[in-house]
């Protein structure tokens, strides 16, 4: 099926901005002829691709669209490149599924080393970013080891260290007793959202048991280390955000030696793993720097 590349543009410009308003000052048209394009898009595909409300959104449908028309702008801008034509337009896109924690602590840097990329990150909970990647929502993810998503090329990046961490003030008032699987269900814990199982994942390790903690949820990766120093309640922090804290003593460590380590892998959709191998190499390298040998 070919579709019009007016109608790309306009679908993915409107679920990047949130309105058609936006996507028209994007693509410099007006609104009516985006919603026109929209249109004739959703009468050729016989599916709604656009939910109408404040942000609009995309259907599944057109989420799966839209990451395709970036899908084709890659490959269109790495052809241009290699037949040294005048006429590209500019730096492509690309749409990458990256935990929080991520983000906070090395990735930033990857992506500074990449030119002639846009990116649209999509953050989320490091054991869901391969759900974004399996169903082509976007081009390649960090995700943890072992989510290998078909069609995808794999790399394994290294592990990632997480250690418990709380204020003295907040292990003398929860912790006197020991941290057991006793003190562990009554003491409240961080939790960066409802999807995160880090600190159930440690209590299991330590415990042997499945305990489910009082909980704040903060999505914040910076927060989270401040919440932890504030008194909030414990959680699993990248050991590379919260040393500063662990050195000064603002932070201690609920148990001595033992951490959390989270294998992490790179995956890329196979057609598009030889345009984004400089993003590849970059995200390698950043890593090797960033994570624990596996």
């Amino acid at each position: 099926m070919l579709l019009d590349p007016n109608h790309l543009s306009a679908l993915s410009a409107i679920i990047r901005h949130g309105s058609f308003d936006a996507a028209a000052a994007e693509l410099a048209v007006t609104p009516s002829a985006i919603s026109q394009r929209i249109k004739a898009l959703e009468d050729r595909v016989g599916a709604a691709l656009i939910n109408r409300g404040t942000p609009c959104t995309g259907t599944p449908a057109g989420l799966r669209i839209a990451q395709h028309a970036e899908d084709i702008g890659l490959l269109e801008a790495r052809l241009a490149r290699e037949l040294t034509l005048d006429q590209a337009s500019g730096p492509a896109r690309v749409r990458v599924a990256v935990p929080a924690d991520v983000l906070a602590t090395w990735f930033i840097g990857a992506m500074a080393q990449v030119d002639g990329l846009l990116f649209d990150l999509v953050v989320d909970d490091q054991d869901h970013s391969a759900e974004w990647l399996r169903r082509g929502e976007v081009s390649a993810a960090i995700t943890v080891g072992g989510q290998l998503v078909s069609g995808c090329d794999a790399t394994p990046l290294g592990a990632m260290r997480y250690v418990a961490t709380a204020s003295p003030a907040f292990m003398h008032n929860w912790f006197a007793e020991g941290v057991n699987e006793h003190t562990l269900a009554v003491a409240p814990c961080l939790t960066f959202n409802r999807k995160d199982g880090l600190q159930k994942s440690w209590i299991t390790q330590r415990t042997g048991r499945r305990i489910t903690p009082p909980s704040h949820f903060l999505p914040s990766s910076q927060g989270f280390v401040e919440a932890a120093i504030a008194g909030m309640g414990w959680g699993m922090n990248p050991k590379g955000l919260a040393q500063h804290a662990l050195s000064d003593g603002r932070l201690c460590t609920l148990l001595p030696d033992a951490p959390l380590d989270v294998p992490l892998t790179w995956q890329v959709g196979r057609v598009l793993a030889p345009v984004l191998r400089p993003l590849t190499n970059a995200v390698r390298q950043a890593a090797a720097k960033a994570l624990l040998p596996l």
